[in-house]
């Protein structure tokens, strides 16, 4: 490149980053609200852990499908367009979602089915087109930043996962603490909530203190949830028309060169069945892919677990309030953007971009932090229990954002979003485990042993982690990248 070529670039691969991270931040506005609004929605609906566990098992599926069928289109699509597009109709479905109890002209008490059908038919529909946002960032990063920088400059980008997670959990538990109607006067509310929380958990019988502050706390805040849908969705708008304005394509869409020593033989090659077989070759019948594919089913156990039920989790077993709830799974989020990028660091800078190793210790960190948690008493201070909590979060975001890059780098630029897909398709089919799993767990062991069925959760937890470790270390050896210039 000439200085002004190099220039222009270095103003281009910044742009691209930050868009597209704000950009996936906003996605994480219009997706994970739906964690922060289950207890509003067993409080008032009386739904069970069981019927929440399995509509985030369908749709942690329907969302690794998509993301598989994403990557396919992400490598042929204009970024731009892609991500543009699919945030608006994330928007579009979390709108609809808030106004599903007004649709079907339902009221607070026991949810009938037909409310829940419709519940579960938004959050497919929204996952569907969740599926638009990380394909084409793993395309552009890898068409904007070389190789030997990835782990560091993507792990940077990856940080927006994290940003959006926590912006939106302290958002929540602002909005679940201080809006919605306050109901606490009705006498109807009052025993409605009361009768969905015990027929839910059958413990609170034998604590009516615990009981008589959840029941207040809910009808003080009912149809606070609905906001957690509405008001996220008006700053992914503003993201959604912000892509559009300020994302671009690959360097050749405002007249650069590619990147040096990123070339790949199909790239000259307008012949589909030589694309197909490279395909084959780079991601589908690469053993390293598989491996990744199949650690990442571990990674996303471990994340999903807290991500999706730690603000029903912390409420229950240790007691917090809804606000609390939200700053602490907002702090699991922030130390895991300085988990993530301690992590980048440390493969660029100690294994060379072997982001599988860096990975193997990350996983041994997170067991360890999940065994301390676990045996901590329930009197133990708040700020001890969000700092454990914390250093799980620190350890087990650095895998979460090494495997994209570790796939994108063996898979090279011109499948590096096929092959996110591949491992994105294993991430979301742990939703098995940390969605239907843990729901169905924790009301089978509360019927048995009330009040424990947390505890075997984080067993699982720990146990996830170490076969997660035994995983990566299966691909010690292996290359940094896949491309053919690498000696």
């Amino acid at each position: 490149m000439t200085p002004e070529q190099a220039k222009k670039f270095k103003y281009w691969q910044y742009r691209t980053i930050i868009a597209t991270m704000i950009g996936y931040a906003l996605f994480y506005f219009v997706r994970k609200n739906f964690s922060f609004a289950i207890p509003g929605l067993a409080a008032e609906y009386g739904i069970s852990n069981t019927s929440f566990g399995l509509i985030m098992t369908v749709i942690g599926l329907i969302y690794g499908l998509s993301r598989f069928v994403n990557g396919f289109i992400a490598d042929r699509m204009n970024g731009r367009w892609h991500m543009s597009v699919g945030l608006l109709l994330c928007v579009l479905a979390s709108v609809a979602f808030g106004f599903s109890p007004q649709i079907l002209g339902i009221r607070l008490g026991v949810a009938p089915h037909a409310l829940v059908v419709l519940f579960g038919v938004l959050l497919v529909l929204n996952n569907i087109f969740q599926g638009s946002g990380f394909p084409p960032c793993a395309r552009l990063l890898t068409h904007w930043i070389p190789p030997t920088e990835l782990a560091t400059k993507m792990s940077v980008w990856n940080t927006s996962h994290s940003i959006g997670a926590s912006l939106l959990a302290i958002l929540c538990g602002y909005i679940m603490g201080t809006m919605g109607r306050d109901m606490s006067a009705d006498q109807p509310t009052l025993t409605a909530i009361r009768d969905n929380l015990l027929r839910l958990n059958p413990s609170l019988a034998d604590d009516s203190v615990k009981l008589d502050l959840m029941v207040e706390s809910a009808a003080s805040h009912v149809g606070a949830w609905q906001w957690c849908f509405w008001i996220p969705a008006i700053f992914a708008l503003i993201g959604a028309v912000g892509l559009f304005v300020f994302l671009r394509d690959t360097p050749k869409s405002v007249g650069l060169p590619e990147l040096a020593g990123t070339h790949t033989k199909v790239e000259d090659q307008n012949d589909p069945a030589a694309y197909k077989a490279f395909l084959r070759e780079k991601v589908f019948r690469n053993p390293l892919i598989w491996i990744l594919a199949v650690a990442n089913f571990f990674v996303y156990i471990v994340r999903f677990a807290v991500l999706d039920w730690g603000p029903k989790f912390l409420q229950e077993a240790r007691g917090l309030s809804s606000a609390d709830a939200g700053w602490t799974v907002a702090v699991f989020e922030i130390f895991g953007i300085i988990g993530m990028l301690a992590a980048g660091w440390a493969t660029d800078r100690w294994f060379k971009g072997r982001a599988h190793r860096t990975c193997v210790f990350c996983m041994l960190g997170a067991a360890a932090f999940m065994a301390i948690f676990y045996v901590l008493p329930v009197s133990i201070p708040m700020p001890l229990l969000v700092c454990v909590l914390a250093m799980a979060g620190f350890f087990i975001y650095g895998p979460q954002a090494l495997i994209g890059i570790a796939a994108a780098n063996q898979a090279t630029k011109s499948a590096a979003a096929t092959a996110n897909g591949l491992t994105g398709i294993f991430g979301y089919a742990s939703v098995f485990v940390s969605g239907l799993g843990v729901g169905a767990m924790v009301d089978w062991i509360n019927r048995i042993d009330p009040g424990q069925g947390w505890n075997y959760v984080f067993l699982l937890m720990i146990a996830m982690a170490i076969v997660g470790m035994g995983v990566f270390m299966l691909m010690w050896r292996a290359k940094a990248t896949g491309y053919d210039e690498q000696e």
